[in-house]
């Protein structure tokens, strides 16, 4: 008599990410993001949950980045990308083998180059699904990691368990704002998300600096810049303990 296939809950599905590379996997649910804006507009229609996924990225990448992208984060960048796609296809293929539906969100296309939005945003899902907590540069700072993630996104209808979202840890800290070379952080804090990015950024500021002026440096493309991400306490603690 054949054994039943064991059903793909919340656990099973976050080891198998893990063994296909994920550092951390995070659940949704779909009712924390109403109100978010999409493209489509109905993108979040007949879908419950949200997954999302994180793959690390290099400490020794960040830490060389002082006032600017460099050329290796900039190749680092894109590989992490890559790893991301590929770990949201698993994932949807998983949860459609198990009879629902799965929706993978590509982890970095852009589909509107002037305000650099794209299908949804990957940080809000993060947030909600209790990776990390949105910082003072709107990154998603991890308890494990800092911001030195990069994020994907599945939406489905599977019936996974949600996780509780974290609470706010930045404090009074301020090392991003104070890092940014463009100087568009504004040093505000929120308990659980920015209404706009303009509550956090004056994002003109960054857009010009990121598209304008470090898109131009040799070696890199995209519109990326990294220091914020290299100037969080959260991530240096991180790497600090990973030599010990």
């Amino acid at each position: 008599m054949p054994v039943a296939a064991k059903p793909l809950d919340s656990p099973a599905l976050k080891r198998l990410a893990r063994t296909w590379g994920a550092s951390l996997v995070g659940v949704a649910d779909v009712e924390r993001l109403r109100g978010i804006e999409t493209e489509p507009a109905d993108l979040l229609s007949g879908f419950t949950r949200a997954v999302s996924l994180a793959v690390r990225l290099s400490d020794p990448v960040l830490d060389a980045i002082v006032d600017r992208p460099t050329p290796l984060y900039a190749q680092h960048y894109q590989k992490v990308n890559a790893l991301l796609d590929e770990l949201a296809l698993r994932a949807s293929l998983a949860i459609q083998a198990a009879g629902s539906r799965a929706l993978p969100l590509p982890a970095s296309q852009l589909l509107d180059a002037e305000r650099l939005t794209s299908y949804l945003s990957h940080k809000a899902v993060a947030v909600a699904a209790g990776l990390g907590w949105q910082g003072k540069s709107l990154l998603v700072v991890t308890p494990q990691y800092g911001p030195r993630v990069r994020l994907v996104t599945v939406l489905t209808d599977h019936g996974l368990t949600p996780d509780a979202p974290l609470k706010n840890r930045c404090g009074s800290c301020a090392a991003c704002a104070e890092a940014c070379p463009a100087g568009a952080i504004r040093g505000a804090s929120t308990d659980s998300h920015y209404a706009s990015r303009e509550e956090a950024l004056f994002f003109e500021r960054c857009r010009t600096k990121v598209l304008d002026e470090f898109a131009k440096l040799p070696h890199i493309t995209g519109g990326i810049c990294g220091v914020c991400v290299s100037a969080c306490p959260f991530g240096k603690a991180a790497g600090r303990k990973k030599k010990r």
